[in-house]
């Protein structure tokens, strides 16, 4: 099972900047996508960036306008998000999957427990 921790949440004016890390350990070898989702209040969860092809470029959500990016180490993976706006607010997820054929990855099934972000006006 993989185990993911998220870190590096917290409460940001609007303009601001957060760095989300995560870190994945437990059953795990080195190929694995990971990738960050979002859910604010009463909303469904939504993919942030998040890899479709593990020797591509991931896939950006159109709300980020070039405001955030990821990189991973190792077993860490990192959102930079810049120029937060208050519609950011969320809670942030980290997921991993597994590659499968093709170098595509799979199902995102191995979840954090998120980390919350809120940006005021």
């Amino acid at each position: 099972q993989v185990r993911l921790v998220e870190s590096g949440g917290g409460s940001v004016q609007a303009g601001g900047s957060l760095r989300l890390s995560c870190t994945a350990s437990g059953d795990i070898d080195s190929n694995f996508c990971m990738g960050w989702f979002r859910q604010a209040p009463g909303k469904e969860r939504e993919r942030v960036i998040v890899p479709v092809h593990s020797l591509q470029s991931p896939e950006y959500a159109d709300f980020i306008e070039g405001r955030f990016t990821i990189s991973r180490d190792k077993n860490t993976l990192y959102l930079q998000m810049n120029s937060l706006k208050p519609e950011d607010t969320a809670v942030y997820l980290c997921a991993a999957a597994r590659i499968m054929g093709g170098d595509y990855c799979g199902r995102y099934l191995s979840w954090g427990q998120g980390t919350q972000v809120t940006v005021s006006s």
